[in-house]
């Protein structure tokens, strides 16, 4: 996703001047966009300097005194961080806010030279569009210390259908922009990812018919149909292969009661009584192999779609937990629900290998260099459960926003 939006592609105008966007020099105009993503375009470093460093309390006091005039209702400006993409969003979402005060400022700040049109504005928040929609996927992707795979085909249809409707955008710079981000997309999704379409069948809140809603959106018309097909055959396929692992585990459990019943001496009653209870169990066993008319996959399948607590409305369907549903619903879907823990598990995100790759090194230290890799795991395993068990978030180490906050002007 990082590398699939360029600022770079947006001309915004040729009589753009390059000025230093320095204290009182202007707000440069620039979309140039190196791999730290170094955007000044409409920066609010009118008012700061490029260190994030105040430039003048009389400047602030002056941008500050036009905002609260206007009544715009905020009072925090947002820098570029060159480390997250998703700051540039919000310091372009930031500046569309305060676009009626660059002018302002303009007349009162001789050395502010430079005023953004507003054509230019028209391309800020036109291209803002797609970032809004490339930022909400982030945060429901990052946003979660265990992001389950269910959580991503939601996510990805989104970001294919902005890229479509700004590739039919009257503008020629958004058309541009939106080819070659449609060519990335293509590159990664243009086959059927397998594994998330299974997950989010298995999500109980999307089931089949997030597949029949986004596959005509993400695949061309006459492929959606076959990609749609190849997702309920595979879906079958895999459920057949814990079906067979099911039966065997049964027969071999009888097979191991068999054996010990024929071992098992009956000389007291207690143990006669043993025995019909291990007979009860064994001729339930063997009832189980038999396949019943309707599977658990055809019974889960044929069933409406889990609908969240409406008290809570979003913040609840933001807050389903899979997984749980599954565990909660176990006895109800025996076969299934392995099938479900096993797919659900796969990972969508590096971010958590990456971030225990990251804990290792505070577990295994020059003075603890010597652990076994069990108690390595135990160490890690144990902390993060601790963590959940008591809501205790871990520390984020990425870098946080950069936000200079307006003085109160009477």
């Amino acid at each position: 996703m990082d590398n699939t939006f360029q600022l770079n592609d947006v001309d915004m105008g040729d009589d753009s001047p390059t000025a230093d966007p320095t204290p009182g020099s202007g707000v440069s105009a620039s979309t140039e966009c190196t791999p730290d993503v170094h955007v000044n375009l409409v920066s609010p470093a009118v008012v700061v300097s490029r260190d994030g460093a105040v430039a003048s309390e009389r400047r602030l006091i002056a941008f500050s005194d036009i905002a609260k005039r206007l009544d715009l209702g905020s009072n925090k400006l947002v820098l570029d961080v060159p480390t997250r993409w998703n700051s540039t969003y919000l310091m372009l979402k930031t500046a569309i806010r305060f676009k009626e005060v660059f002018p302002r400022y303009h007349r009162v700040e001789q050395a502010f030279l430079w005023v953004v049109s507003p054509e230019q504005w028209d391309k800020v928040e036109n291209v803002n569009q797609v970032l809004a929609v490339f930022n909400d996927v982030t945060n429901v992707v990052s946003g979660s210390d265990y992001p389950t795979s269910n959580l991503f085909l939601p996510e990805v249809w989104r970001m294919k259908e902005i890229v479509d409707i700004k590739a039919g955008d009257r503008n020629e710079y958004m058309r541009l922009m939106s080819a070659k981000m449609s060519d990335k997309f293509d590159k990664y999704w243009g086959e059927s990812n397998m594994v998330m379409a299974l997950a989010a069948v298995l999500d109980p809140r999307y089931k089949m018919k997030l597949i029949r809603f986004c596959f005509p959106i993400i695949y061309p018309l006459d492929t959606k149909g076959d990609n749609i097909k190849g997702v309920l055959s595979t879906l079958k396929e895999l459920f057949e292969v814990y079906v067979a692992a099911h039966n065997a585990s049964i027969i071999q459990q009888q097979v191991a009661a068999e054996v010990s019943a024929a071992t098992t001496s009956v000389a007291s009653v207690t143990e006669e009584v043993s025995g019909g209870r291990s007979r009860f169990r064994q001729h339930v066993r063997s009832n189980d192999i038999i396949r019943p008319i309707k599977t658990d996959l055809d019974v889960y399948l044929e069933e409406d779609v889990f609908i969240s607590d409406s008290e809570h409305g979003e913040d609840s369907d933001a807050n389903f937990d899979a997984l749980g549903w599954w565990k909660s619903n176990a006895l109800k879907y025996r076969i299934l629900s392995k099938m479900a823990r096993d797919v659900l598990a796969v990972p969508i995100s590096t971010v958590a290998s990456e971030s225990s790759f990251s804990a290792g090194g505070r577990v295994i230290e020059p003075h603890r260099a010597s652990l076994s890799i069990d108690t390595v795991e135990m160490l890690l395993c144990g902390a993060d459960w601790v963590r959940a068990l008591h809501g205790i978030k871990k520390k984020s180490r990425i870098p946080k926003m950069v936000e200079v906050e307006l003085p109160n002007v009477p």
